[in-house]
């Protein structure tokens, strides 16, 4: 049974008897859909006309965490063989581009996933890690700490400097801010 919620054109859903647990803090835009057993952070932001459901397992974002407009966030469900199925669990301070496409996988602290790409089932990208834009990191695959991986399917690019991962941050920063004057923008209940 599914119970909804509507404000200023969000959807936020029970199902199966989770309800989302989104911090006070936390910015969500108008369009987005809202599903299931999702956990939001403090300062986190989900973009315009994303989706974020958690109807077969569970969804965690974390503080400051940003999911861009139009991103889709989903996740596995248990399986003979797994049965735990594949949660999607994101970090803290990770930058989800517009249009992402994000399925039972773990985003340490301060990922990095390009606009346009794509993160499958049993996929960790390590504190640091970038997907770069349009990318398709294939089942099981780990981006290690400070690596780009490239392509489709995604490989090895080479390691991000300090000087890049520093620019990063600073687009969290930038996202928490931007998700601020939004808010204040569309005015009470958004």
């Amino acid at each position: 049974m599914m119970t909804m919620t509507n404000r200023t054109d969000v959807t936020i859903a029970a199902i199966n008897g989770h309800a989302p647990r989104i911090h006070p803090s936390a910015f969500i835009a108008p369009g987005c859909r809202i599903i299931g057993n999702v956990e939001i952070g403090a300062e986190a932001s989900i973009w315009y006309n994303c989706v974020i459901r958690a109807d077969v397992n569970r969804i965690v974002i974390g503080a400051r965490t940003n999911i861009q407009d139009g991103s889709v966030v989903h996740c596995d469900s248990p399986k003979p063989g797994r049965p735990a199925g594949y949660p999607t669990l994101i970090g803290e301070d990770v930058l989800i581009g517009h249009m992402a496409m994000v399925h039972g996988c773990t985003l340490a602290d301060r990922a990095f996933v390009g606009l346009g790409s794509v993160v499958m089932d049993d996929c960790t990208i390590e504190s640091d890690g970038m997907l770069a834009a349009g990318a398709m990191l294939t089942p099981g695959k780990t981006i290690g700490a400070r690596q780009m991986w490239m392509g489709r399917p995604a490989k090895f690019a080479r390691d991000l400097s300090d000087d890049e991962i520093a620019d990063h941050q600073a687009g969290v920063a930038r996202y928490v801010q931007n998700g601020k004057l939004h808010a204040e923008a569309l005015g009470p209940g958004a």
